[in-house]
């Protein structure tokens, strides 16, 4: 999973990007954390782990039609790129990444923790091991900008490009 400051950035960015498609930013903001504020990550996420999301399942299941599962598809979303198509490689580092970034994070897209994870993002200075600040700031803008219904016409479609997982290299 990406981490939390990440799944909301990309939320900001995507109010940002499609004035007028959330009404109610507090479910769609609820909706974002959702599927990772839960002890078993493989139901919320559609598939064996958090890391092979399966965006299809998701719409046996729901819809995109109000706020909270608009929320919900962009985590899915999110971490279906993440693991896809931004990273190469796997490590438990990148939880520490996290951590390190989360401040740079929260400061350039001007992200508000909601109260029910707060005590599940922290914060530390040091060097990322497998994250970098610029790369992972352009995934979170790049990301934000797909529409939604674009991306569930091309996924009911069976695109490959939204239903292939990717094994990564763990190191």
């Amino acid at each position: 999973m990406a981490g939390y400051v990440i799944h909301l950035a990309v939320g900001e960015e995507y109010i940002r990007n499609f004035p007028g498609k959330i009404s109610n930013y507090e479910s769609f903001i609820e909706g974002i954390v959702a599927p990772d504020d839960v002890k078993d990550k493989s139901l919320t996420h559609y598939g064996p782990k958090s890391s092979e999301v399966n965006l299809k399942a998701f719409f046996k299941d729901r819809d995109i039609e109000d706020d909270f599962n608009k929320g919900y598809f962009v985590h899915l979303v999110t971490d279906y790129l993440f693991y896809n198509k931004f990273l190469d490689v796997f490590s438990k580092d990148i939880y520490e990444d996290y951590d390190i970034l989360n401040k740079l994070l929260e400061e350039e897209f001007k992200v508000k923790i909601p109260e029910k994870v707060k005590d599940k993002v922290f914060y530390k200075e040091g060097k990322t091991h497998i994250l970098d600040f610029e790369k992972t700031k352009d995934f979170i803008i790049e990301t934000a900008k797909y529409d939604l219904e674009d991306i569930k016409k091309a996924v009911l479609k069976n695109d490959e490009n939204w239903l292939k997982i990717k094994k990564l290299k763990h190191i």
